[in-house]
């Protein structure tokens, strides 16, 4: 189980969905608001939605350091449903890097290998009671399996 009710399945799959959105498409948060409104989610749902983006947007910086620091991963620890959208962005990240056999594939393999632990300890909350914060286990044991395939 992910979401703690039906209501926030829309606006988990939308922040999934939509995840690099202000960052790749420079939307801004307000026209993330309006797409969710507009394709159906209430107030409610589109403000989760909203947080989950914004959360998942890396910070200004010069360096992949600089755009994911303390302050980065503070944001999707607390933001509902953040650190589960941000671990689904990274096993996809992984598969593809995998999957693919040129350098630059190769290359992000081994920066993914680097960060696991680090990436891990800063996603998870230090509480586990609330479902909204969890990262599954079996997502963690996936992005250790595909990082074993690539040599």
């Amino acid at each position: 189980m992910v979401c703690d009710c039906q209501e926030d399945i829309l606006p988990l799959f939308f922040g999934a969905y939509f995840h690099d959105c202000i960052e790749d498409a420079r939307l801004t948060y307000n026209d993330v608001t309006k797409k969710a409104i507009a394709i159906g989610l209430t107030e409610k749902q589109a403000y989760i939605a909203a947080e989950i983006v914004y959360a998942l947007t890396n910070d200004k910086g010069r360096t992949r350091e600089e755009r994911a620091g303390e302050q980065y991963y503070k944001g999707i620890r607390n933001t509902p449903y953040a650190p589960f959208c941000k671990m689904c962005d990274r096993l996809a990240n992984l598969a593809f890097s995998a999957q693919m056999a040129d350098s630059s594939n190769r290359h992000m393999s081994e920066v993914y290998r680097r960060e696991l632990p680090h990436f891990l300890s800063s996603i998870k909350s230090a509480d586990n009671s609330d479902i909204k914060f969890c990262v599954p286990s079996q997502m963690v044991d996936e992005a250790v399996a595909l990082l074993s395939e690539v040599q």
